[in-house]
């Protein structure tokens, strides 16, 4: 039995999974739209890319496309029925990691591939995580805001209202989640909100209290 992956890895695993579902890609193209998913500060070399498709294709979730290469000659990797069996299972988790920072970014970046019912849990408890970071920095601004220099007391605050702006941002999110009766368009995204498979889970604004 091969070792569990890392978190890092599991997070990787899932960006790759949810890729390939939308269309078979040679590892160029990959590694490219795996910046978007992750986001700008999770630069993805090859060193890491290709032997987590390694691992992918021993595990029959991935293959080499033999019938379609790229350009140039490039291996074109496409995901297996029990490939995108296994992504189906990954999206529907809504269990507390999919609220912390990493992992939501990625999650909401195939949230047009996942269930309403697990959207709506996912956004809610990310609202209740950054609730609680929000209650954690404003005790912590009370208790220390006569010790701080100016400086100090910009960057905390900065960091505060970060937060606050992604919770006021959920709580539009979760209003539309709740307003949509079927829980998603033709697209696949939220009604009022765009698709989020094409624009990468880089662009959610991000909580930077902690």
């Amino acid at each position: 039995m091969s070792p569990r992956p890392g978190r890092r890895s599991e997070l990787l695993e899932l960006a790759v999974l949810g890729l390939l579902h939308e269309a078979p890609m040679h590892g160029y193209e990959l590694r490219k739209r795996l910046s978007g998913v992750l986001g700008t500060f999770h630069a993805i070399s090859y060193g890491s890319l290709y032997p987590c498709l390694k691992d992918l294709a021993a595990r029959g979730w991935v293959v080499e496309d033999a019938s379609s290469h790229g350009s140039r000659g490039r291996i074109v990797y496409k995901l297996t029925a029990e490939g995108k069996e296994h992504f189906q299972t990954l999206v529907a988790e809504a269990g507390p990691d999919t609220w912390e920072d990493e992992r939501f970014g990625v999650r909401m970046a195939f949230f047009g591939r996942t269930e309403a019912s697990v959207r709506l849990r996912i956004l809610e408890g990310r609202r209740s995580r950054l609730e609680e970071r929000l209650d954690a920095l404003r005790s912590s601004l009370a208790r220390t805001r006569e010790r701080l220099d100016g400086y100090t007391l910009e960057l905390q605050q900065h960091g505060m209202e970060s937060v606050e702006r992604e919770v006021r941002w959920l709580d539009e999110l979760i209003e539309t989640e709740r307003a949509t009766p079927s829980g998603t368009t033709d697209s696949g995204a939220p009604t009022g909100q765009p698709a989020t498979t094409t624009s990468g889970a880089g662009n959610y604004p991000s909580a930077h209290g902690e």
